[in-house]
């Protein structure tokens, strides 16, 4: 078993194409965050190598957007790794455009849409209180 938890929330309204691209560039700032995250590679039987994976399980969940505003707001008191998604940079076509959308904002007045976290499991089930198995 593993003491720290990784979990990703994202905002119930958005639509599919929207929840697997955040889910997906939020994957990327956790494994980014600390690359002891990853097992060894992968390689089939016919002897073809594949990338490494996160060696442990992570969770995906659901919320609304006040609750998913409270989870944030949670995050950062606790002084949480977050990665986080906001509104603005699905009009944005690079990371560049996506960190000077993130600086226009205070914290309260992100449009978070998605954020995740790997911390000690007790942590994280404290900060995502509230949020919902993703279905």
């Amino acid at each position: 078993m593993f003491d720290t938890k990784i979990a990703f929330v994202v905002r119930d309204d958005l639509a599919v194409w929207q929840k697997l691209n955040v889910t997906a560039f939020l994957s990327t700032g956790v494994v980014g965050a600390d690359t002891a995250l990853l097992g060894e590679r992968y390689e089939d039987a016919a002897g073809n190598s594949y990338n490494r994976l996160a060696r442990q399980p992570m969770i995906v969940l659901s919320a609304d957007a006040a609750t998913i505003k409270t989870i944030y707001r949670r995050a950062l008191e606790r002084n949480a790794h977050v990665s986080l998604y906001i509104e603005d940079m699905f009009k944005t076509g690079h990371d560049a455009a996506n960190r000077a959308a993130v600086k226009r904002y205070e914290p309260n007045e992100m449009s978070v849409v998605g954020l995740a976290l790997h911390e000690d499991k007790k942590v994280v089930d404290k900060i995502t209180k509230g949020a919902k198995m993703h279905s």
